[in-house]
């Protein structure tokens, strides 16, 4: 059998790295600090209204200056190219304050202009915050696309800590899907379908210490948030070392596009992820199943998704079409008989008994 070979790559890592209380209130000195005082600045909605003064005081005393402004509500590649090449070419840098869809907005306009791009997440619900890729709509379908890693990451926990549950939740789902992503991973390069990165495995395995075997499981504790935080950041820097998104996703991830796809009303992306990677570290007779089995039912995650289940004749349906996702894209799911264990599974695993359930309603 013969391996791909390994090329020599450049790493790029975020340079600005702040996580802690009061951090929003720095932003400004931190930009100055970097020599960036002319920035684009790209709201998520509603986030101006709630955070717009307390960004102009800390921006203004450091003479750091908003060239240009935008509220992200699409997040399709054309508006994307459009705000891009119209904006100033005097920008130092591009900075992206919300969630998922305004970050891979403002992250994939700072690629486009080859600026860095400051990124401020004001939820933990996915690691794209710190990703080199980002997630958006091409030809009206969502695609996943190269991006460049941040320059920087600025996390402030006092305003983390008022997102509501299910961020946390979320985030906590798509960080576990690490024991699942790296099994696939490490399977196809036995198989010799990929290239594998001990280096980058590593950091996606500490990235899952820090937040297991470091604190509590309470989703409140401030420990455990601001782990949570850490590790998602720590994830997303595993799929730069590795320049791949296999250190952080696998069947799980299919399962979820594939649920995004069919899904009447999808749930948020990392609530699916976690689910998906119970069943497939079941699947895979994970060695660390029993773990993810614990976690879950020790943060509530198992709990908060019985309060509003996944449908589960689609949940059926995104497992036949998940290998599908990818082309050639291998992971647990493209072994003989998978379907079919999945399948039995979802009808006799207590747990995803009532986590994935016939809905009457759709």
């Amino acid at each position: 059998m013969s391996y791909l070979p390994f090329p020599n790559k450049q790493i790029n890592i975020p340079y600005l790295c702040k996580i802690g209380e009061g951090k929003f209130n720095k932003i400004g000195k931190y930009l100055i600090d970097k020599n960036f005082s002319r920035i684009g600045l790209f709201w998520g909605e509603g986030m101006e209204t709630l955070f717009g003064q307390q960004l102009n005081a800390t921006l203004e005393p450091h003479g750091v200056e908003v060239i240009a402004k935008q509220e992200v509500r699409f997040i399709n590649i054309e508006e994307i190219t459009r705000i891009a090449f119209n904006l100033s070419p005097d920008l130092d840098a591009i900075v992206g304050i919300g969630g998922g869809k305004t970050l891979d907005f403002a992250k994939y306009t700072a690629h486009l202009l080859k600026l860095p791009f400051i990124s401020v997440p004001m939820s933990t619900s996915n690691d794209g915050f710190c990703s080199p890729g980002c997630s958006i709509l091409v030809d009206g379908r969502r695609k996943s696309v190269k991006a460049s890693i941040p320059f920087g990451v600025v996390i402030d926990l006092d305003i983390i800590k008022n997102s509501p549950k299910i961020f946390f939740y979320s985030g906590l789902g798509d960080m576990i899907s690490k024991v699942t992503a790296l099994w696939d991973w490490n399977k196809a390069f036995k198989k010799g379908y990929e290239r594998y990165n001990d280096f980058a495995s590593l950091l996606a395995y500490n990235s899952l210490d820090l937040l297991f075997l470091k604190h509590s499981t309470d989703i409140e504790a401030p420990e455990f948030q601001r782990s949570l935080c850490t590790s998602l950041l720590m994830s997303g820097i595993a799929m730069e070392v590795a320049g791949t998104s296999r250190p952080a996703s696998g069947s799980e991830h299919l399962i979820s596009h594939a649920l995004d796809k069919i899904s009447a009303r999808p749930a948020m992306h990392g609530i699916q992820v976690g689910v998906a990677t119970y069943l497939c570290a079941m699947l895979q007779d994970n060695p660390q199943t029993a773990g993810v089995r614990e976690i879950l039912l020790n943060t509530g995650f198992f709990a908060f998704v019985r309060t509003k289940p996944l449908d589960k004749d689609e949940f059926i349906e995104a497992l036949r079409i998940a290998p599908t996702i990818k082309p050639g894209y291998y992971t647990i799911l493209s072994e003989p008989g998978t379907f079919e264990r999945a399948v039995e599974l979802i009808s006799k695993d207590p747990i995803l008994q009532t986590i994935i359930q016939k809905n009457l309603n759709i």
